[in-house]
């Protein structure tokens, strides 16, 4: 890493960890002054009211150093990212969320936040029918290409991750500590197949241990994050409440799954039914909902790819202009799709790619509308 980039690096990274130096003010430092190594020079200068005070100011001014190297040594670790949103990779969903944190932690696939998301979220002492419910529908959107959010909690949080894992699908696990701990710790081995398969994702630097004033706004992260949010199974007094009102706040999608009157975590998703939410019994009713949100995400994604694209050589496009651009298993997947449909099967064996992955990619492909889906299977939009 060359010298200015470690200088943005360290800068953030000293930002971050200010006392009493939320996500809000940084944007603002950052609005007014630029990057982060400007707005650690306007900060240490008191530019800002929330840096006066004498904890900020004497952290900003001199800094831990053993902490700020044992961040770094974190991200230097493979599968380790620190996406800031100065940066193209931050999620454009995210961004655009009324207190969205100003740059995320990531253990795992950092790319993939960046595919449309559906959360599940719901009760930690869910009824097996909930559980069995939120796997269900976790597995099914998952097969059809959409990547599952929750929060690592046991219940709902959990059997949502698993019915990912189970067909192959991305899952992401937005946690209330650093990227680095696992909450609670019963959960390490779960959370080590979600790297591996999905991401680990945190607004918190590494080593943050659980705190309850942490966990609300995880669940702002879960909404954000994602296209629309289901609630399988709440309380009245439910986090999973909590993460569907952001969503709301936010112009996203809340569907709620009903239950019996005599269920008391049935009462929370009722509440949200009578409130607006959408009731749901199938996931074909989410995927219909969610599909012109998919269609902006796909929009952001080459907005953000549009400067990296300005440099490159002038050439014929060997297919439209896509979200995709770049990507080789996307190209091994267009070379392969014709005027009229194949199944995913043929498809997956002509392409060599595995069929929980192309389910996803032609999910994409076909909201951006390179790909049409019909009667035996998928075909290649003629233009």
């Amino acid at each position: 890493m060359d010298t200015a980039a470690t200088a943005w690096l360290e800068a953030w990274l000293i930002l971050l960890r200010a006392p009493g130096l939320g996500p809000v003010t940084l944007r603002e430092l950052l609005a007014v002054h630029g990057g982060s190594v400007a707005a650690l020079a306007a900060a240490r200068g008191g530019a800002h009211e929330r840096t006066r005070s004498a904890a900020c100011r004497d952290w900003l001014r001199a800094p831990d150093r053993r902490r700020i190297d044992e961040d770094l040594a974190w991200l230097a670790q493979d599968g380790h990212a620190l996406l800031t949103c100065d940066g193209a990779g931050f999620p454009a969903l995210l961004d655009e969320m009324p207190g969205a944190p100003a740059a995320l932690f990531v253990a795992g696939d950092a790319g993939a936040l960046w595919q449309p998301q559906v959360a599940i979220v719901g009760s930690r002492n869910a009824t097996p029918g909930g559980a069995a419910n939120a796997e269900a529908f976790a597995r099914a959107l998952g097969a059809a290409g959409f990547a599952i959010t929750s929060g690592l909690a046991e219940g709902i949080d959990t059997a949502a991750h698993v019915g990912a894992l189970a067909v192959g699908a991305s899952t992401l696990a937005v946690l209330g500590t650093g990227a680095d701990r696992v909450y609670p710790a019963q959960q390490a081995q779960l959370a080590a197949r979600i790297a591996a398969g999905g991401a680990l994702v945190s607004q918190f630097p590494p080593g943050t241990g659980a705190q309850q004033a942490h966990f609300p706004q995880r669940n702002r992260v879960i909404a954000g994050l994602s296209l629309g949010t289901l609630v399988v199974e709440a309380g009245v007094r439910s986090g999973a409440l909590i993460s569907a009102r952001h969503a709301s706040e936010a112009g996203r999608e809340v569907f709620a799954l009903p239950g019996s009157i005599h269920n008391p975590l049935a009462r929370g998703c009722h509440q949200l039914i009578r409130e607006g939410a959408k009731l749901v019994e199938t996931t074909a009713e989410i995927i219909d909902e969610l599909a012109p949100l998919a269609r902006r995400l796909g929009a952001s994604l080459r907005e953000r790819l549009a400067p990296a694209a300005k440099d490159a050589p002038a050439a014929p496009p060997a297919r439209p202009a896509s979200a995709r651009d770049g990507d080789p298993d996307y190209a091994r997947l267009y070379a392969v799709l014709e005027p009229d449909p194949l199944d995913i099967d043929t498809l997956a064996a002509r392409s060599g790619l595995g069929v929980a992955a192309l389910a996803s990619m032609l999910l994409l492909l076909e909201l951006e509308g390179e790909v049409v889906a019909a009667v035996g299977g998928y075909a290649r939009r003629v233009r």
